[in-house]
């Protein structure tokens, strides 16, 4: 039956699946599950030698193919070079998972540190979409993950960029879900909260969040919720938590909702 199960998914999906972001926490996690379900792989990241240990393994444990690029998603040229990655195969699952975020007052970064953020996590996932999403119309099946987080609700203290952005990235795979739908093309906003990645782990967020109670997800869980979901777009809340938590949120007043997240960002969430 899994047999079954995984073929279908394939035929839907496949044969090639390109995750951005594809190096570690839920982008690894991505890419195992896809892997596991016979889906070849192109991964994106920016640093190379977690990237080669994630393709390594797939390879290994799943016998898929797996290409890999260390590139700045940031980039002007970013399209030519994934092209240039991808032109001779036929990519039927994106996922943007690619992102940075470095807390910190808005006017304490620089203008130019301030417009590389925007086209990472703005940039990046409308013109990987724009790309393969015409590709998967004329298929007229496929499918689109973009990742956004329980920032995107509300305004926050050090994450004001970050936040905007993220709004815009759930709004934007909304209305694509809506477009792509009648096509046959399946689009989902993954939307994650504290989750136990490397870089929460090295920025102290682990600590901060065991300290007042904050659960976290793990990323296996969230990359698990966002496949079992892809089909009930456009948005998906990963983790009781957080759901529960956006409902509070979008009962509260603006100004309530904007002071709640700021604080919580600055108790680790």
């Amino acid at each position: 039956m899994a047999g079954e199960e995984n073929s279908m998914f394939t035929q839907k999906y496949g044969p090639w699946a390109l995750i951005a972001g594809g190096s570690e926490g839920v982008g690894a996690s991505f890419a195992r599950k896809l892997a596991a379900k016979g889906l070849n792989l192109v991964l994106l990241a920016r640093k190379p030698a977690p990237l080669e240990e994630v393709a390594h393994q797939v390879r290994s444990n799943f016998g898929v193919q797996v290409r890999t690029a260390s590139l700045d998603l940031r980039l002007p040229d970013v399209l030519d070079r994934v092209r240039a990655l991808t032109d001779d195969i036929e990519v039927g699952m994106l996922i943007y998972n690619a992102g940075v975020i470095a807390p910190s007052a808005f006017l304490d970064r620089s203008l130019d540190q301030n417009l590389k953020s925007l086209r990472l996590t703005v940039n990046g996932p409308v013109v990987l979409a724009h790309h393969f999403g015409t590709a998967m119309r004329e298929r007229a099946r496929g499918g689109i993950i973009i990742l956004g987080s329980m920032s995107s609700f509300a305004g926050s203290q050090n994450f004001v960029l970050y936040s905007a952005a993220k709004s815009f990235d759930v709004i934007f795979g909304e209305g694509l879900w809506y477009e792509l739908r009648p096509h046959g093309v399946n689009v989902l906003s993954l939307i994650i909260g504290l989750t136990r990645t490397p870089k929460l782990v090295q920025s102290g967020g682990l600590e901060l969040a065991r300290q007042t109670g904050q659960p976290v997800l793990e990323p296996d869980d969230a990359a698990q919720e966002g496949l079992d979901n892809l089909e009930n777009g456009p948005t998906w809340i990963a983790g009781a938590y957080n759901r529960e938590w956006a409902k509070a949120l979008a009962q509260m007043d603006r100004k309530s909702a904007v002071e709640t997240l700021s604080g919580a960002s600055n108790s680790g969430s």
